[in-house]
């Protein structure tokens, strides 16, 4: 019986993303499932739909996404993926990776006034 939010396949492919995570990922995941964020529980590599994820509260609705150099080039992608999910009810964060290695201070910070934020 296929799953209601996505398909077998894309629940596979999430699982292995979460056992290769990049260094952002695997820094800002480590505090996201530690600090909780006032009592917020997050995902890891969650599937939506035919997209997987970075990181997901789905309580709160907000995703957060991760960004490398490869995404300069997947500028269109990008946006049809976060219209899909905005128009699931989702708010969409994006960050570059650098900013999770040189600045994670300003991406809490931000995450944190996002789920304080209703949308």
């Amino acid at each position: 019986m296929p799953h209601r939010r996505t398909t077998l396949q894309i629940f596979s492919n999430a699982r292995e993303l979460r056992h290769n995570l990049t260094p952002a990922e695997r820094k800002l995941w480590g505090l996201l499932r530690t600090h909780g964020l006032n009592d917020t529980l997050f995902r890891i590599q969650h599937a939506i739909g035919s997209y997987i994820v970075d990181f997901v509260a789905p309580r709160k609705k907000l995703i957060i996404e991760l960004d490398g150099g490869q995404h300069l080039d997947q500028q269109e992608y990008n946006a049809d993926r976060t219209a899909f999910l905005e128009s699931k009810g989702y708010r969409v964060l994006r960050f570059w990776n650098n900013d999770v290695t040189n600045n994670i201070e300003g991406v809490m910070i931000t995450i944190l006034e996002a789920l304080e934020t209703k949308q």
